[in-house]
């Protein structure tokens, strides 16, 4: 159960429409319109899905990747680096942190998009022009 939707805005159906956010108690969906029936797909459902995809690219370029948040950090000490793989090895279990608003807007504007079906199964996500490569 997430309490948040981490990838709202981000999230849209096949047709490109945005699927929006709404909550059912404490927990957050994705609601999806499927021709006039707004279908509730459980966020957690669809962060994890994209969690998991963003943990594997980031497995194909690991050392690349630590070195990177270690200078971003300007940090470069071995707990530092225990902490960071540690993170990574860790990163579906982010599903219902929230990502600050200004985040999700400018990957928003960078390109990034999570297209999923009615049913909420991640079709395709599509990173920032730049980004990594699958076929990298």
């Amino acid at each position: 159960m997430a309490q948040s939707a981490m990838f709202a805005g981000l999230v849209f159906d096949e047709t490109g429409r945005p699927a929006e956010v709404a909550w059912v108690g404490a927990e957050a969906f994705y609601v999806i319109d499927d021709d006039g029936f707004r279908r509730h797909v459980a966020a957690a459902q669809i962060d994890r899905a994209v969690l998991r995809f963003l943990r594997q690219q980031v497995e194909g370029q690991r050392d690349m990747a630590v070195e990177a948040m270690l200078d971003m950090m300007g940090k470069d000490d071995v707990f530092t680096k225990a902490a960071v793989e540690s993170s990574i090895n860790r990163m579906e279990e982010a599903v219902g942190q929230p990502i600050p608003e200004e985040a999700r807007q400018w990957l928003g504007m960078l390109g990034f998009r999570i297209v999923v079906d009615h049913h909420g199964d991640v079709m395709e996500i599509q990173m920032p022009a730049g980004g990594i490569d699958e076929g990298e």
